[in-house]
């Protein structure tokens, strides 16, 4: 069993780790007064100094990392990515977009890639990979639980040589940025066909007649701004041509689950580095401040926060490698299990973790002076973020009592 990386990665991890130290960390507080600014001016775009960070990340040949089928585009196998998507959880508001392999993009990349036409491709995956424009993934609905995918009902009608859309979305990842340029929608094109057979899938661009941007969501009253913002979105009869149907009818089911497995490990992955960053911060904070005597780093209750967090983000990377080696050895489906896991266990995980950093920190954890408690909120979304805890453990229990069942 052999766990060093292979000397392809091995180069891009010290390459990577320079381009961080040398650009990423030195332009956060830019990015921060930008978010700012922009939360002042009601504007979604990311931080102008994203465009400086991609610019530079380009000449490096640090890009589209993240699209393994496409080793011509700079995609990766899920084991070389692993490490490069984590170090850039570190800065997760600017690390993941300077690379191009910021979610939903990413996800979105690789179903055009796996389904779309040559057209489709031309029109929107080849933006997508100039990082050109933006894109999301509209699935979610506010009137119905949606952690059943089969249960949109969102409507698909042919007519003639289009298709009519009709209903509402919210949560959708990246619409508020004006950037966002093309909407990959799933909703039922026939509900009468057996359940899984219900769904597709179709491209919607932007600003097509009937399609709105209700409003921008909160989450624990930040603006996400790492992925452009998250939006309340309707759709009243809005046409499409036939042709911006990925696939074909029917296959959206199918089309979400290829794509939800990839972008599952790539959360995991990236929140892993969050998870490090957050105990780096901790034991700064432990080793400046002095209570009741004795500096924090000493205090009993502190170190064991800091070794329980070792021990648990050492855990989290192992089940994720071998997820992504799973993965990329005998396909997605025969990795489903493991994907399971690490999606169960990387978010409760990684915000016990940030809580012990916040902790930490006393009420400066709390405050807008120190990161932590926008990084809590961003991890806790991702309990729900590609389907909630309590999916992902009723299906690998199921899958754990066939084991034993007979």
């Amino acid at each position: 069993m052999d766990f060093a990386h292979d000397a392809k990665t091995q180069d891009l991890i010290e390459r990577m780790e320079a381009f961080m130290d040398e650009v990423v960390y030195p332009a956060e507080p830019a990015a921060k007064e930008q978010i700012e600014a922009a939360q002042t001016n009601d504007t979604w775009s990311f931080p102008a100094v994203v465009d400086d960070l991609r610019t530079e990340a380009r000449k490096r040949d640090l890009w589209n990392f993240a699209l393994p089928g496409a080793p011509e585009e700079g995609g990766l196998t899920n084991l070389q990515y692993a490490p490069l998507a984590e170090i850039t959880g570190r800065s997760i508001q600017i690390a993941p977009a300077a690379l191009n392999c910021s979610a939903p993009d990413t996800g979105n990349m690789e179903v055009l890639h796996m389904f779309g036409t040559d057209e489709q491709k031309q029109q929107w995956l080849r933006p997508l990979l100039d990082a050109e424009i933006r894109s999301a993934f509209a699935m979610t609905e506010p009137d119905v639980a949606s952690s059943d995918a089969t249960n949109v009902e969102l409507s698909i009608v042919r007519d003639g040589d289009e298709y009519v859309i009709n209903g509402r979305k919210w949560w959708i990842t990246g619409a508020m940025n004006p950037d966002c340029k093309v909407f990959i929608v799933m909703g039922k094109t026939d509900p009468s066909a057996a359940r899984h057979r219900q769904q597709s899938m179709i491209l919607v661009e932007r600003d097509t007649p009937g399609l709105e941007i209700l409003r921008g969501m909160q989450v624990f009253g930040y603006r996400d701004r790492d992925h452009g913002g998250h939006a309340e979105m309707r759709f009243t009869d809005v046409r499409v041509p036939a042709a911006n149907l990925i696939a074909g009818e029917g296959e959206g089911f199918a089309i979400a689950q290829a794509r939800l497995g990839p972008g599952r490990i790539h959360h995991c992955m990236r929140s892993i580095g969050l998870a490090e960053r957050a105990i780096e911060l901790m034991c700064q904070r432990a080793s400046e401040r002095v209570a009741f005597g004795k500096s924090l780093a000493e205090q009993g209750v502190v170190r064991d926060w800091i070794a329980e967090s070792r021990l648990r983000v050492e855990q989290l990377r192992l089940l994720c490698m071998k997820a992504a080696w799973l993965m990329d050895t005998h396909g997605n489906k025969a990795a489903h299990t493991e994907i399971q896991m690490i999606k169960i266990a990387t978010p409760k995980t990684v915000e016990w973790i940030i809580d012990k950093a916040i902790q930490t920190h006393g009420a400066g954890g709390l405050s807008q002076d120190f990161p932590l408690a926008e990084m809590f909120a961003g991890i806790r979304t991702l309990r729900f973020a590609d389907g909630p805890d309590e999916v992902h453990k009723n299906a690998l229990a199921k899958s754990e009592l066939k084991k034993h069942l007979r």
